[in-house]
């Protein structure tokens, strides 16, 4: 596996520059080195995952074990997940709600609280926040876990007795989490409506029932399916990028804490830059 690209010799050419210039360069060309890092680890490891699932799971030996290895890792990655996901976001439908109120009411259009929040929700934040938030949840857990194992010298022992790392490591915490992300951002849509419901009801007074007209009035299966398109891709990145920095640890105790430290931060960069590109092009193709 490739070294991290912080272990590399420093580029000389630079010498001459005057600091002014230089510092930016460099602190430049270190960003793209470790986004190309981690963008190339991420797509090896998601690409020999999707190349050993059908023998992982329908091959003669071993698939009870992988089927219920990957039962336990949707259990552990999404379902425990769910209280801490849901909070976030009903607070963040109920601080909109609070935000917007305001602003629609100078023009006389209060009632479109619903609209605004609904679209917010299952286009953008749902599958956003329920991501970010799975990413300190199970992302950091997968990296440490697996961290750990490696340098334990686990993984080289399963190597000595013929089981391959990706297949019984990697595939099911792959699987689990593409899964269970996009079964959150479903969670998470309807939390995050929830708290704007709530909020409108209470404090601003109007009825669950206008509320909630108003919210099925304004969405459209595209607005649904984009969102769960985008939570599913953005699980892949989660689990990709957190069993890859895992498998890369080295220097013991240490290389686990800054392998768990990069997965938190690069996945959160990573899902902003992808959630930027895909709304990009769902623009530019007018879906």
């Amino acid at each position: 596996m490739p070294d991290s690209p912080d272990e590399q010799p420093q580029a000389s050419k630079l010498d001459k520059v005057p600091g002014i210039v230089a510092g930016p360069v460099e602190s430049l060309g270190g960003v793209g080195m470790r986004t190309a890092w981690a963008t190339g680890g991420t797509s090896t490891i998601v690409a020999q995952a999707v190349r050993k699932l059908p023998t992982t799971y329908f091959a003669k030996r071993g698939k009870t074990l992988a089927w219920q290895n990957l039962t336990y890792q949707m259990v552990r990655v999404g379902v425990r997940a769910i209280p801490v996901v849901s909070l976030v976001v009903f607070a963040i439908g109920a601080i909109l709600s609070l935000q917007i109120v305001p602003i629609l009411r100078a023009y006389g259009a209060q009632d479109e609280v619903a609209s605004i929040i609904a679209i917010a929700m299952f286009r953008e934040l749902g599958p956003l926040v329920g991501a970010i938030v799975l990413t300190g949840f199970a992302g950091a857990s997968i990296a440490a876990e697996l961290g750990t194992m490696k340098v334990g010298e686990e993984i080289e022992a399963m190597e000595t007795h013929a089981i391959d790392p990706i297949s019984f490591l990697v595939v099911p915490r792959l699987v689990a989490t593409a899964i269970m992300t996009t079964c959150l951002a479903v969670v998470a849509i309807l939390v995050g409506v929830g708290g704007g419901l709530v909020v409108g009801w209470l404090i601003q007074g109007m009825p669950p029932e206008q509320y909630i007209r108003r919210t099925i009035d304004a969405i459209v299966m595209r607005d649904f399916l984009t969102g769960l398109i985008k939570a599913f891709v953005f699980g892949t990145i989660i689990a990709g990028l957190a069993c890859w920095l895992g498998l890369s640890v080295r220097g013991g105790a240490q290389g686990v804490g800054d392998a768990t430290t990069q997965t938190v931060v690069l996945t959160i960069v990573a899902l902003a830059v992808v959630d930027l590109a895909f709304t990009w092009v769902f623009f530019a193709v007018g879906v």
